[in-house]
């Protein structure tokens, strides 16, 4: 992914207001200090306010920006893993979590929202190219080339993505 700024990032929000794109909080750290390189997309959490997350990736060369929530729930067991269903990292207790999109126009308003199970941390690139590993589960092996991960990865969060978009009646 390029390096992107806080105007272009706050500008490419397509399930929320401009007014919430305004007010929510950017990565920790700063934006120069991410791995641009190594990123498929742009995810991150919330500090202030940990069931929600934001993600910003390409879709059909145009930066696109979404609200995530996250249900709030109670204690996980360590001694079960989840899959996430973007880069199909396994991870232990609380590592996957169900994230959930408001669909982008009228059906998002009326409150219609698209799931998927994904790294808590939205740090699916990362985990993919392994500069990042799973607390306590390792990886399945697999057959697959990295640049063959990465390409899986890209597309089901493109999947993930054109669910949101589904019935907006136009692109972003």
């Amino acid at each position: 992914m390029d390096p992107i700024d806080e105007t272009q990032i706050r500008g490419s929000f397509a399930n929320c207001s401009k007014g919430e794109a305004r007010r929510l909080s950017l990565p920790r750290g700063g934006l120069d200090a991410l791995p641009w390189a190594d990123l498929d997309f742009l995810g991150w959490r919330d500090p202030g306010a940990p069931d929600r997350g934001y993600l910003v990736a390409e879709r059909d060369g145009e930066l696109v920006g979404l609200t995530l929530r996250a249900p709030s729930s109670g204690r996980r067991s360590l001694v079960r893993t989840s899959l996430c269903s973007v880069c199909v990292t396994s991870h232990a207790g609380s590592g996957v979590e169900l994230l959930t999109a408001p669909k982008v126009g009228a059906a998002g308003r009326q409150g219609n929202t698209v799931g998927i199970y994904m790294c808590a941390d939205l740090a699916c690139s990362l985990y993919v190219r392994e500069k990042k590993t799973s607390l306590l589960v390792r990886r399945f092996e697999e057959t697959l080339t990295v640049d063959e991960k990465i390409a899986r990865t890209r597309s089901n969060l493109a999947l993930f993505i054109a669910k949101v978009f589904d019935g907006a009646g136009a692109k972003p």
